[in-house]
């Protein structure tokens, strides 16, 4: 790992977090993603390689400790008291880019599968219906990754690439642009439904309410820089 071969404490602090990647990893753990299979699917861009050499070197460093699973098949990766301190910095990152960047997406940056992990983990599933709602998303322009289904049923909620084999309750049709722009805060999803770049079709109460359910960007709020 390069280092900035200063004793400054923002060189120190450099020589950890200044990896690529190390943020974004950071920001998983800080969401909650412990799997390893699982930040996979929040960074999907990274090399499984990339990744473990990361998540090595967090641990290493005293940021992250690695545990067992209780069926002691796996591992899951925690922050320790050291890493929480980022929360802050991490945050107030966030939030800048949300300030200053808005508007800058370019299609390189329109990663599927991180659109739908994030959508996933913001489901409000206290505002869907009792008993298992399934939705469907579909992606016009895409080859691959063109459908995805959550399941939800109480407060879990289940991804999936491929068809599971049930009965969906709501079709959410858009393209990746249009979907993550309402994730990002800068289109309100009642704008999209009536230009019609997001269509729904299926149980009437659930289209009716996605305002509701569809969870967006935690920091959706922050206005841009005039």
């Amino acid at each position: 790992m390069p280092e900035y071969g200063q004793f400054c404490p923002v060189a120190k602090a450099g020589d950890i977090i200044g990896e690529r990647w190390t943020v974004l990893i950071l920001r998983e753990l800080l969401l909650g993603t412990t799997r390893y299979n699982d930040f996979q699917r929040a960074l999907s861009r990274i090399s499984p390689t990339l990744l473990s050499k990361r998540l090595k070197m967090l641990e290493e460093k005293g940021l992250v400790i690695r545990k067992r699973t209780s069926s002691a098949k796996s591992y899951e990766y925690h922050l320790t008291a050291c890493g929480r301190e980022l929360e802050p910095m991490i945050e107030h990152l966030a939030i800048w880019g949300m300030r200053w960047a808005r508007g800058q997406m370019t299609d390189s940056e329109l990663d599927v599968e991180f659109l739908m992990w994030d959508l996933q983990r913001r489901l409000q599933t206290a505002r869907l219906p009792d008993g298992e709602t399934v939705l469907c998303f579909e992606f016009e322009e895409l080859e691959r990754f063109s459908t995805w289904w959550l399941i939800a049923y109480q407060d879990q909620v289940d991804l999936c690439s491929e068809n599971p084999g049930k009965e969906v309750d709501l079709y959410i049709n858009s393209t990746v642009r249009d979907l993550a722009l309402v994730w990002r805060g800068d289109v309100s999803i009642a704008k999209a439904l009536r230009s019609r770049s997001i269509r729904t079709h299926g149980n009437v109460h659930l289209a009716r309410t996605i305002e509701e359910w569809l969870g967006v960007c935690l920091y959706a709020d922050v206005e841009a820089a005039e």
